[in-house]
């Protein structure tokens, strides 16, 4: 439709008497190519409105770089498109993600840290030729990383945080080079989808722990609360599961605390890979973690604390010297819509339950339950050391 309207336009514009009139004039003082250069113009910037909205539109960090990679390929067609980036604030461990001909691949890509990069592109804040990026740092490790792949383009992801990425963009598949009027088109793009990723990033470390990447305190009890209305509407199970490093404080007082660090960022990772998609496991505060499990009755939440304790028990950290063995007690909780608790009690049963399970000997699950245990608080405590 929008080319149809343009031919009307223009044909509208060619039949006006006064331009057949001085036809030959317009056409030498070059009034029509410049007309024509408007014209793509307009229909450049058009295009670059409508890729940013689809960037804009994007809600995770995937989606941003998916929507990306299309309107780059649509555009350039380059023979391969890879980003780096900073997950997390105050650490330098990346993720890369590459992609040919719109699809994810893998690249033969090995760089585990992007800072050394950022002095330049503080100086050079623009899409830049690898080969001027190759004059200016050929000699360092993290640039010979880049070699394999020899990017012909290299654009920075900046914020007021510093470098939070770098993508990479190959040369195109049908043409030789980069025409300068791409060049700033691909800028122009770029500088929306830097700024989605920012506003991405900013968006999560605002939801996240930065020692360990899992969620923080403040937005697991916004989840809490969400699922407690959510089980009152629908009557079903939800679950959380506290847990806590046995006598952690051995770790800090023999070992020093990056020790401690590294045994909680360990513990964060197993946690991150032994719960669902839609689990939200987050640092409570100190050495102590919350797991919440939407839809998860109490056998089904047993199974899930159990895979945890089990698989931190088998976890190593890589410390030197080595350091003594990990595990963890945790205490969990089940309610339903058909019971009225708050998020402060539910939280509480299972911290009772936690400190049963710390009470009977580190290194177990309980579940708050039914049995007259602890004071009369109702606790069902299974003791996991025996299972």
């Amino acid at each position: 439709m929008e080319k149809i309207e343009q031919a009307v336009a223009e044909k509208d514009f060619l039949s006006n008497p006064k331009i057949v009139q001085n036809y030959t004039l317009l056409q030498e003082i070059g009034v029509f190519t410049y007309v024509d250069t408007l014209s793509r113009e307009i229909r450049n910037y058009k295009s670059l409105f409508s890729s940013a909205l689809e960037i804009f539109n994007r809600t995770t960090i995937n989606e941003i770089m998916d929507a990306a990679v299309w309107q780059l390929s649509d555009h350039f067609l380059p023979s391969f498109i890879v980003f780096l980036w900073k997950p997390l604030q105050n650490k330098e461990d990346i993720t890369i993600k590459g992609y040919k001909n719109y699809k994810l691949v893998d690249l033969d890509i090995k760089i585990s840290n992007i800072t050394p990069f950022e002095p330049f592109f503080r100086k050079y804040p623009k899409p830049i030729n690898y080969d001027l990026l190759a004059f200016e740092m050929g000699e360092s490790e993290e640039f010979a990383s880049l070699n394999a792949l020899h990017p012909e383009l290299i654009i920075p992801i900046l914020g007021p945080s510093g470098l939070y990425g770098l993508v990479l963009i190959g040369r195109k598949i049908l043409e030789d080079d980069y025409a300068s009027a791409e060049l700033i088109y691909l800028e122009q793009l770029m500088s929306f989808v830097s700024q989605a990723i920012q506003n991405h990033l900013h968006y999560e470390r605002t939801l996240r722990d930065v020692k360990t990447g899992l969620f923080n305190n403040g937005y697991f009890l916004t989840r809490l609360n969400e699922e407690i209305a959510r089980s009152a509407r629908i009557n079903s199970s939800t679950s959380i599961i506290m847990m806590d490093v046995d006598k952690f404080k051995v770790f800090n007082d023999t070992f020093g605390h990056l020790a401690g660090d590294k045994v909680l960022e360990s513990l964060a990772m197993t946690v991150k890979q032994g719960v669902r998609s839609g689990d939200v496991p987050s640092r409570f505060g100190g050495e102590e973690f919350t797991v919440l499990l939407p839809d998860s009755n109490r056998d089904a939440a047993w199974i899930a604390a159990e895979r945890l304790r089990t698989m931190v028990e088998a976890m190593r950290v890589p410390w030197n010297p080595p350091l003594p063995q990990v595990t963890i007690s945790l205490g969990l909780v089940t309610f339903s819509g058909d019971v009225s608790l708050s998020a402060a009690e539910i939280i509480h049963r299972a911290d009772e339950a936690l400190y049963l399970s710390k009470k009977r000997g580190r290194n177990r699950t309980t579940v708050w339950g039914s049995a007259g245990l602890l004071a009369k608080i109702e606790c069902l405590s299974l003791d996991t050391a025996k299972v």
